[in-house]
Parts: structure tokens; sequence; C-alpha cells
């Protein structure tokens, strides 16, 4: 079922499957991505989880508004669990989604019952990353790519230290040598955090659909 929800300010557009008794997941896509990324990996959670698949501000059929800070779309995502009437849920986030989750998990530690961080690049600067040239694609706004991408390139000093005060169990995935993240270093920073790598590359739900379930089954059932 597609809904959606006028939360801070902006409109935001999710997907909901599952009972709505059940315990609450929250899946969030990667960078220029939407709900639809998370095709097959809804319907295997909706037996056990109230599953909620949004499109974050900027991508899909949820608002453009401008503006993209990480931290906004944090809020965003605490915005969308109050206007559900949601206190804690398990968050899953790829890539871009990951940082958002992570920050969500940093920022609002009692809101977070479970974090799975797919990929998810460290608050490190990235270097010797190529421009970005736009092109015809569509489906996001190239405002969020180019905000993010600086986000990504000069990353606020208060994210590391903000990992390290993460409370909730968290799994992180890494994609192993054909990814370019990295995602090692935020697995080192959250405590007690469970690293498994899947040599898939950055989508490793779609690349290796399978065993990106089983890893994620196994931590969620632990």
């Amino acid at each position: 079922m597609i809904r959606e929800a006028h939360v801070n300010g902006i409109k935001l557009v999710y997907r909901e499957e599952g009972d709505p008794a059940s315990p609450p997941l929250l899946l969030i896509h990667g960078r220029t991505a939407n709900h639809n990324d998370w095709n097959g990996i809804t319907q295997h959670f909706a037996a056990r989880y109230r599953v909620l698949a949004l499109d974050l501000r900027g991508h899909g059929a949820s608002d453009y508004p401008g503006s993209y800070a990480v931290t906004e779309m944090a809020e965003d995502v605490v915005a969308l669990l109050d206007h559900l009437g949601i206190e804690r849920a398990t968050l899953i986030g790829h890539s871009l989604g990951g940082v958002v989750a992570y920050q969500v998990a940093m920022n609002h530690p009692e809101r977070v019952e479970r974090l799975v961080l797919e990929d998810a690049p460290p608050p490190h600067p990235f270097k010797n990353r190529p421009p970005i040239v736009e092109d015809d694609s569509t489906g996001f706004d190239w405002r969020m790519m180019h905000q993010i991408e600086r986000q990504l390139i000069d990353p606020d000093p208060a994210w590391m230290v903000g990992l390290g005060k993460i409370t909730a169990p968290t799994l992180v995935l890494s994609g192993g040598k054909l990814s370019h993240v990295g995602t090692e270093a935020v697995a080192a920073r959250i405590p007690g955090a469970r690293l498994v790598t899947i040599e898939a590359g950055h989508l490793i739900h779609v690349n290796a659909r399978g065993p990106f379930l089983e890893a994620v089954d196994a931590f969620l059932n632990g």
C-alpha cells in the first residue's frame, strides 16, 4: 500500500506492507533510488514485521524541497515514526540510507530497536571523487546529488563522534573488495557492531539477495 505523510514541512511517500500490529521495520534506500529499490525485500520481512519503505526527500514521489542535509533526512524519518505513532523501529539503510539511519541512531537512540547498515559510507572525507555530471536521469532531484556529495566529501566531524555513541545492536554489511565505500570503518566505531562481509559490491541486497537476507535474518533473530 502506497501512502503519504506530511511531516517536517514536506510530503513523504512510503510503502507499507505486513501486519500493522507486528514490530515496525523501516527500509531506507540509497542515493537516486526510491522505495522500489526494496522490491522483493519488503515481502520477505512483511511476514514478521510491519514494513515501511519510504522515498527520502528529493527522491521518488516525495517532495523536492531543495534542502538536503543528511541530518534533515534523519529528522524526516523520526517525524514519520511520530506520525505513525511508532516509538521504536528497526532501521535498515543502504548507502546514503545507511548514513541517514546511523544519524537517527546517534541522535535519537531511544527510537532505534536494531540497526542494519548496508555498505554505508563512513564519515571520512571521500577523496579522488569524479565530479558529478548531470544527465537526463529522472526520479530524483539533481540538487540533492550535489548537496549530498559535498557532505560525503567533507563530513561533519561530529558524525564520527556520534557513531561511538550508538547504543542499538548494529549489523554492518560490507560489499567487500568490489565496493568503493569502506564501511568497515563504520563498524569499527560503533560499540559492539557486528561486521559481515559479502563479496557482492555496493548493491549487496540486489547482487546477493540470498546472503543479504540470511545475514540480516540471523542478526534480527539473534
